[in-house]
């Protein structure tokens, strides 16, 4: 999704299609994927949803949407907005669910179990809040900068996230959440992180910074690995696994990009 209003598809060999466009000639503001082929997108404060089998629901957001992510299981949308959160299920006629948290929301994800869905905030803070077993908030406040990294270990018990000069990892391992628990940090270094991605199988969890550096750090024992030195200029943009946990990719600010592939 950009500033064209549409909604573009590339695969591996460099071709691209056109998926969707949005009306009036708005550009996309948020994009999501679904495992089944299901997208979703925003432009404003019309937020489209189309599943696998090309039906698509139209959701008028009290403001503009921010972020989106579908749900771990079945076919449910959040959508990060101005003073909250609103969880959607495109394909029912009743109106979504509305989470409120006073401030702006800029990202939102759902944590694997679908226990505890956690959006970024406009004032370098995460709000969270507890879906089940019974409903509460957390804070997760401190960070010099605005959070706009996040990922979820495999088992879903760690939520790692950007916005300092280290990976700022919270504890998600019992039901109350991180209230009350100090986060971990990982991979302290003089530069902030711009990006994190946990393996999908092991508790690795790979960081990348804003001076180029890229780092793996292993859970257990928080030994390192250096994966890519600091490149000035050349600051960390993308950081994804593959499926299969085998390789990662990164992209960068200056438009390089590397595949590192671990030993087998």
């Amino acid at each position: 999704g950009g500033d064209d209003g549409r909604v573009v598809a590339t695969a591996a060999d460099g071709r691209s299609s056109e998926l969707a466009q949005a009306k009036g000639g708005g550009w996309i503001d948020a994009l999501a994927l679904h495992g089944d082929g299901s997208f979703a997108f925003a432009s404003g404060r019309a937020i489209v949803a189309r599943d696998a089998k090309g039906r698509e629901k139209t959701l008028t957001a009290p403001t503009t949407g921010r972020g989106l992510a579908f749900a771990p299981k079945g076919y449910r949308l959040a959508v990060a907005h101005y003073n909250g959160v609103s969880l959607w299920y495109p394909n029912l006629e009743t109106p979504p669910e509305f989470i409120e948290w006073k401030g702006s929301h800029l990202d939102v994800t759902w944590s694997p179990d679908g226990r505890f869905v956690v959006s970024t905030m406009q004032e370098n803070a995460l709000h969270g809040w507890r879906l089940q077993p019974d409903r509460g908030h957390m804070r997760m406040s401190g960070y010099p900068a605005k959070v706009r990294s996040l990922s979820w270990s495999s088992d879903g018990k760690w939520l790692a996230t950007s916005g300092a000069e280290a990976a700022i990892v919270w504890p998600f391992d019992s039901k109350e959440g991180p209230t009350g628990k100090a986060p971990r940090e990982c991979g302290v270094r003089p530069a902030r992180v711009s990006q994190v991605a946990f393996h999908p199988k092991a508790p690795v969890l790979a960081i990348g910074y804003e001076d180029g550096c890229v780092l793996l750090v292993r859970f257990s024992d928080a030994s390192e690995l250096l994966v890519r030195p600091a490149v000035k200029g050349s600051a960390i943009s993308a950081l994804a696994w593959d499926p299969a946990g085998a390789r990662l990719a990164f992209g960068c600010a200056d438009g390089q990009a590397g595949l590192l592939t671990l030993p087998a």
